[in-house]
């Protein structure tokens, strides 16, 4: 477990922050060969640690763990009524507005049934969706970007992202094979947590540079 320990973050008696890996389920999937994610491995030192949120395997990052029921019922309300704040931070192609322009894509989306386990703009019978964008650099293909997703959908950044024309860089479900060339991993991270602590009622603002 010495990986685990490594990608600790924080931990009190009441939860724990860890930093996941690319490639890491974060929680178990379906099948005997998806049970090694990072929730087993938080489990197996800290056996009262229970999942709040969830993130993509291909996507690295902060990801907070209740320690006890009452814990993960706090968290999981706060998360609910959108009192947790959330960054990421991405890469994305193309070029996407000028150093320091900011916007917000508001998309409704839902299941794409034949094709799950990916979701897709569903102007009909989706569930609105937002995500609030700053761009932070540029080179002559690609924009870094800070992503704040305001509600919580299946893939929302990375859909959002394609669906206005700039896919993330290394996305294996929805950039064009072009674009996810240009990156060996999908080039997502969850790089800020804020949010007050289930006891204490202080704020709690955590941090993770983007490995990219």
């Amino acid at each position: 477990m010495p990986q685990l320990c490594e990608g600790l973050v924080y931990v009190d008696e009441h939860l724990l922050v860890l930093d996941k890996p690319a490639g890491l389920l974060a929680v178990p999937g379906r099948g005997e060969d998806k049970q090694d994610c990072l929730s087993a491995r938080a489990q197996a030192l800290w056996p009262d640690a229970r999942v709040v949120h969830r993130l993509d395997m291909a996507t690295s990052g902060l990801f907070l763990m209740a320690r006890g029921l009452h814990v993960q019922r706090l968290l999981s309300r706060a998360f609910e009524q959108r009192e947790v704040e959330k960054q990421y931070l991405a890469v994305v192609h193309g070029q996407l507005g000028a150093v320091g322009s900011e916007g917000r894509i508001d998309l409704p989306l839902g299941a794409d049934w034949p094709n799950r386990p990916l979701q897709k703009v569903d102007l009909e019978q989706g569930r609105p969706s937002s995500t609030r964008w700053r761009m932070l650099g540029q080179e002559a293909d690609r924009t870094r970007v800070a992503l704040e997703p305001l509600t919580g959908r299946t893939h929302q950044l990375r859909v959002h992202l394609q669906a206005i024309g700039h896919p993330i860089l290394g996305d294996p479900l929805y950039a064009p094979p072009e674009v996810q060339a240009l990156a060996a991993r999908l080039l997502l991270h969850a790089s800020a947590l804020a949010f007050r602590h289930p006891a204490s009622g202080e704020r709690l603002a955590l941090e993770s540079a983007a490995p990219f």
